[in-house]
């Protein structure tokens, strides 16, 4: 195919193993050519199918560091970079995380192109007044005003992962008019129903996310000791790792909870998972800080797994499930209402294949990345077409000097 339209997609670490949705939405464009941009290559996403710029320092010495540091503070872009991305001719660069996008910001400035932020979750969620404490290192402590007066620029807008997320972000201080909404979507050609029928499977509870608070793994393992004590068969298993594994692991040994801790998995391995699950769990919470789940993208890989879910995910819980037909969703922190839940699952037979066969359906209908991409292109042509008209405004006018 060839692509008329460029679009830099910016990240500022390309890319963690968790963001794979970032990937697939690059690879779903089908108009729009996609150029991956950021400060450091992680090496944890093979990214050899994607186009790939690094403007970071490939080789830092204490000089080096210092002068890059005090570059990005300043918002300048090393000139060599700017004519590195020039060459690109891009009309559009797209930031995932409020956080990452002011320093995708001074790049789109000095190339004079549009800037779209994707906004995921605790770039919007996070309390002010945690940033301001400095919590997020001394650089953030001006994130939230910062992030504000880029909302005020004429060629900045926004789009949220879900109608949850945009209301946060109206009260975060965005305005509305700047603000739409986009899911991101799942690829349903590699999330499909596995081979062993529901009901023939294990009595088996998955949880998949990074170990941190707001992901609320802990309340989880509390369900599954009340869970284990009717259903002495049942299992749980944790894919993700995180800051509180330990804590988490010492919390099953002494609740005599029996799990199994995998770590980090490949998007091949997560499959085979769920494959093997009867039941997948995101009982994500506010954690203390006020960061939140954006919406959870687990949560359609699973449903077009054909594996039912249980979810307190914020926005997810409302808009990423069919209650009662899918999946169920509970409050926050209900650790009674999450047990008898599962076991309400794990227990009936014709209940779980009936939710099987609805999940599929419900997330190729609304959730398709190639459809949800296809509508982020089409606010990718008009923030596109503006800057092409101004171009040509700019041509014109050069020309009748």
């Amino acid at each position: 195919m060839s692509f008329q339209k460029t679009v830099l997609v910016y990240r500022n670490e390309l890319l963690p193993i968790s963001e794979t949705f970032i990937k697939e939405q690059m690879l779903a464009l089908h108009y729009w050519r996609p150029v991956l941009v950021g400060r450091r290559l992680l090496n944890q996403l093979p990214l050899d199918d994607i186009d790939v710029r690094i403007v970071g320092l490939r080789h830092s010495t204490t000089a080096t560091n210092v002068v890059s540091k005090l570059r990005r503070a300043l918002g300048v872009v090393p000139s060599k970079v700017i004519e590195e991305l020039k060459s690109e001719n891009p009309l559009l660069v797209h930031a995932h995380f409020g956080i990452d996008a002011l320093d995708a910001w001074p790049i789109a400035r000095a190339l004079k192109v549009p800037m779209l932020v994707t906004l995921h979750g605790y770039d919007i969620n996070t309390h002010r007044a945690w940033w301001e404490a400095g919590h997020g290192g001394i650089r953030m402590r001006f994130y939230p005003r910062r992030l504000l007066r880029l909302a005020r620029r004429p060629h900045v807008s926004f789009v949220a992962v879900s109608q949850a997320l945009r209301r946060r972000a109206i009260g975060f201080g965005i305005p509305a008019e700047k603000i739409a909404v986009s899911y991101i979507g799942i690829d349903i050609r590699k999330f499909r129903t596995g081979d062993v029928p529901i009901a023939q499977r294990a009595l088996r509870v998955l949880f998949i996310g990074r170990l941190v608070e707001k992901k609320g793994c802990e309340f989880l393992i509390s369900a599954m000791s009340r869970v284990q004590k009717e259903l002495p068969a049942a299992q749980l298993t944790v894919v993700g790792d995180g800051p509180l594994r330990q804590d988490l692991e010492q919390m099953a040994r002494t609740l005599n909870v029996r799990i199994s801790f995998l770590g980090a998995q490949s998007s091949a391995d997560v499959k085979r998972e769920l494959d093997a699950s009867r039941v997948m769990c995101l009982p994500s919470v506010t954690a203390r800080n006020g960061d939140a789940e954006g919406f959870g993208q687990v949560l359609l890989e699973a449903q077009a797994s054909g594996v039912p879910v249980v979810t307190s995910a914020f926005g997810g819980a409302d808009e990423g499930i069919r209650e009662g037909v899918t999946g169920f969703s509970f409050a926050e922190r209900d650790v009674e209402r999450l047990a008898q839940t599962l076991t309400k699952l794990l227990t009936n037979d014709e209940l779980l294949t009936q939710m099987a066969h609805e999940g599929p359906s419900f997330v190729a209908s609304k959730f398709d990345v190639i459809e949800r991409t296809k509508k982020l292109e089409i606010l990718y042509g008009q923030l596109g077409l503006a800057q092409q008209t101004r171009q040509s405004k700019t041509t014109n006018s050069s020309t009748h000097r």
